[in-house]
């Protein structure tokens, strides 16, 4: 950060003897003699004068030794706080959120092992689901974003190239606008769905969601299956606008103000936790452990 040369200066000036500022840096005395010379060569300033008693600084010297003194100091306090920022950069967790991967469970469930990973800190980086955003983001988790929490498989994770940690499991629901006739019910059967279009993510996306796909075919072909490609506002705005019902999760109640979100009686979960880079980094690694040890519930 700043010229070395200062250094040795300040310590031949406070030595007031080239020998002595050698035997302080642990260099040769033609050594500490060579810096000077390079330095005053450099500045054009002639620093020290030889006198009866050793060396005096001159006018230029005087000057010099004040203000390098203060550039010394300040320019290791510049690299204290440079350290300390970039700690504080390094144990940041940058979790990504949008309305259909909120980010609000894994705040809440982090809060209950913040207290052991007091250095750790989250940021929330918020983006719009989109099918372009959804195969880039979690491609590249631990670039700008360093965990997504979501619903997931095994068949999803491989599909985008990502790792997951389930933290719990998620009812499969029924979203659908106030205005749908069934949205004052508390709990719906598949005899209710009878003769509605249900939206389901497209085969091939979820095993969990597969399940209940091949169920609905085979047992209550009454329910009319359409297919989507990825959830997103457009496909909650298009329920809301709509009678169609949409498959959901319980996380989803507060994604749109216009829809509400209904469990069914019915067996289907989906795995829902952490979705994080196939080679996390250190600190995702930590993250993950504190996690971990709440166990899945």
């Amino acid at each position: 950060m700043y010229n070395l040369q200062l250094e040795t200066f300040i310590i031949v000036a406070d030595m007031g003897s080239f020998n002595k500022a050698a035997e302080a840096l642990y260099i040769t005395p033609p050594a500490v003699t060579k810096q000077i010379n390079l330095l005053e060569k450099d500045l054009d300033l002639k620093l020290f004068v030889r006198t009866h008693r050793g060396l005096a600084l001159t006018e230029a010297g005087k000057s010099l030794y004040r203000d390098a003194k203060y550039i010394i100091q300040y320019c290791k306090e510049s690299v204290g706080r440079a350290k300390k920022a970039m700690q504080e950069k390094d144990n940041i967790i940058r979790i990504g959120t949008s309305p259909m991967t909120p980010a609000a469970p894994l705040v809440q469930e982090w809060a209950k092992v913040q207290k052991e990973h007091p250095d750790i800190k989250l940021q929330i980086v918020p983006f719009m689901n989109s099918l372009e955003n959804a195969r880039e983001i979690l491609k590249n988790l631990g670039q700008n974003i360093d965990v997504v929490g979501g619903i997931f498989d095994e068949t999803m994770l491989k599909l985008r190239g990502c790792s997951g940690m389930e933290m719990s499991r998620q009812q499969l629901c029924c979203a659908m606008s106030v205005n749908h006739r069934l949205a004052d019910r508390e709990l719906l059967t598949f005899q209710d769905l009878y003769g509605e279009n249900f939206l389901m993510m497209h085969r091939g996306w979820s095993n969990y969601v597969d399940e209940l796909r091949d169920d609905i075919w085979k047992k209550h072909p009454e329910i009319r299956v359409t297919d989507f490609d990825i959830y997103s506002v457009e496909v909650f705005n298009r329920c809301e606008n709509s009678n169609d019902i949409l498959m959901a999760v319980e996380n989803w109640k507060d994604v749109h103000p216009l829809l509400k979100v209904i469990p069914v009686d019915w067996k289907y979960t989906i795995p829902y936790g952490i979705l994080y880079s196939q080679e996390p980094s250190p600190l995702v690694k930590r993250f993950l452990r504190a996690m971990g040890s709440l166990g899945a519930h």
